[in-house]
């Protein structure tokens, strides 16, 4: 995916007050930045934010951080975030720019559930590394987690969800739920920006719901 640059995304982004900036300073202790003991839950590749946006409108009780790599496209939900008409900051969300390569430096021990949503595919072989449901990642997650290991992921790519049933099962996951067309069945479901501009070109929506013990 090509991205465009935008004017000025990184000063937007610094200067917004969702941002966490020594967020290495916080690993084992993220509770301290919206203190309470809610759980905590992460989004892995965010986006223009309309999923994790979303999710901590809809569970105020549930704390959220929304991670991604790229200035141009964080800087789309921070000035969502700048528009929400709601009066308040949503004080249980917080965003991190960084790459998910380093994950496992940032958090210990303290998350409850992660979502993958319409991770880059990275369909050659010399780059399954990368993919966020490989082992490689799978292995970085397992010290992240409070207790049980939580998984949610979605995808349009049926490769890449055939790919990542594989990998995760293999890893010792139970399948909670799976859906191969999300937006037909029964499940309660956010929409990422990108899932909305696939199904409105009718593209299923792939989902599958993991727990490791």
């Amino acid at each position: 995916m090509r991205l465009r640059n935008v004017k000025d995304a990184s000063i937007k982004i610094d200067a917004s007050n969702y941002i966490i900036k020594n967020y290495e300073d916080y690993k084992g202790k993220y509770k301290s930045i919206f203190n309470n003991d809610n759980k905590l839950c992460i989004e892995i590749g965010m986006g223009k934010g309309d999923f994790i946006i979303g999710m901590a409108r809809n569970n105020p009780d549930i704390n959220y951080i929304g991670i991604e790599k790229y200035d141009s496209v964080m800087v789309r939900a921070v000035e969502k975030l700048d528009r929400l008409d709601i009066g308040i900051e949503l004080q249980n969300l917080k965003l991190i720019k960084m790459d998910a390569e380093y994950i496992d430096k940032v958090f210990d021990k303290e998350i409850d559930t992660i979502y993958l949503n319409f991770s880059d595919p990275w369909p050659k072989d010399r780059h399954e590394k990368r993919r966020l449901t490989s082992s490689n990642f799978l292995k970085k997650y397992d010290s992240l987690f409070k207790s049980t290991k939580h998984i949610i992921f979605k995808t349009d790519n049926r490769k890449l969800f055939e790919y990542s049933i594989k990998t995760l099962t293999d890893y010792g996951y139970i399948i909670n739920n799976i859906s191969l067309d999300l937006h037909s069945d029964d499940i309660s479901n956010v929409e990422t920006e990108y899932e909305k501009r696939f199904s409105n070109l009718g593209y299923p929506i792939y989902m599958i719901d993991v727990t490791k013990y």
